[in-house]
């Protein structure tokens, strides 16, 4: 089969499933995409993103992870016109990043109508990496070092497993792997989220936290504060979840393509200054290693 065809049929896949989140897929903004990484994307997870929300209306969100270590992804989006080039630190931090940390893998994220977006850079789940030792990078935002001591206090400072940069919103993602049980607990999500004087957690939050295995926070270079923090939780039916699913995310989950024999979600409900939004992650295209990838958590 040629790259060509392999190309066109992922493109009819994600077309599919923006229609489904009730989203017209711009051919002229993909197309580019999926040609500038070509190469590739025969072994790479797919998987796609619906969410609640006003940050989130009008697009879909495609995430093609795996990508090859040696890869930098923000250098092909830039050499291929996907993203404009910046003076802005977002435009150093990951060269940075992969010159100084090992980075087992990428990944990047785009939607159907707005185009690149996201870089993703994977550190090996038994080599977690320390906030002081990022922080020392020149590029990286202030507000990291700011919050030091409250990731310290969780004791999430040195578990960083992910590093997400949102290029269009100058923010950055931090996961954290193996984050202590305590922090999914009922009363470790509300300390949390007061400390990082974000919104008291709902009902449905603090019941997902009890089959979450992930905790990410989001940050960006103009505020000190920790803007976001996200519970997530992996299923293979997000129907079971101990939370009331929006109508948009369940009917994505009922109909959404899948390439893999079986299914895999990820869950995850958001607390912003706004309130909370719910997003579901669905994979298209699963890989089994992905999961220790995902679920480095000593969390029961």
């Amino acid at each position: 089969m040629s790259e060509n065809t392999e190309l066109a049929g992922l493109y009819a896949v994600i077309e599919e499933s923006s229609r489904l989140a009730g989203v017209t897929c711009s051919r002229d903004t993909v197309w580019p995409i999926l040609t500038a990484y070509a190469d590739t994307l025969a072994q790479a997870v797919v998987a796609f993103r619906v969410a609640t929300g006003e940050r989130n209306a009008g697009d879909f969100d495609c995430r093609f992870t795996m990508l090859p270590k040696d890869l930098d992804p923000y250098a092909a989006a830039l050499s291929n016109g996907l993203t404009p080039k910046t003076a802005h630190p977002v435009g150093s931090l990951l060269q940075e990043l992969h010159r100084e940390f090992p980075v087992q893998s990428s990944g990047i994220d785009f939607g159907v109508v707005g185009g690149f977006k996201k870089t993703w850079s994977f550190f090996p789940t038994d080599d977690l990496q320390s906030l002081s030792r990022l922080a020392e990078l020149p590029s990286l935002p202030d507000s990291v070092a700011a919050n030091l001591d409250f990731f310290t206090r969780y004791a999430l400072a040195d578990r960083v497993s992910l590093v997400g940069i949102d290029y269009p919103n100058r923010s950055l993602n931090l996961y954290f792997g193996a984050a202590p049980a305590d922090v999914f607990r009922p009363e470790g999500i509300t300390s949390i989220l007061r400390d990082a004087q974000l919104a008291e957690p709902s009902e449905r939050l603090l019941r997902l936290g009890a089959q979450a295995f992930g905790i990410y926070a989001t940050l960006s270079w103009e505020s000190a504060k920790v803007e976001r923090i996200t519970i997530a939780a992996m299923t293979p039916d997000p129907t079971t979840l101990p939370v009331r699913i929006e109508p948009k995310i369940e009917h994505f989950v009922k109909n959404a393509p899948y390439s893999t024999d079986d299914r895999q979600f990820v869950y995850a409900i958001t607390s912003s200054p706004k309130g909370e939004y719910h997003k579901l992650q669905s994979y298209y295209r699963w890989q089994p290693r992905v999961e220790n990838i995902l679920l480095v958590s000593d969390h029961q």
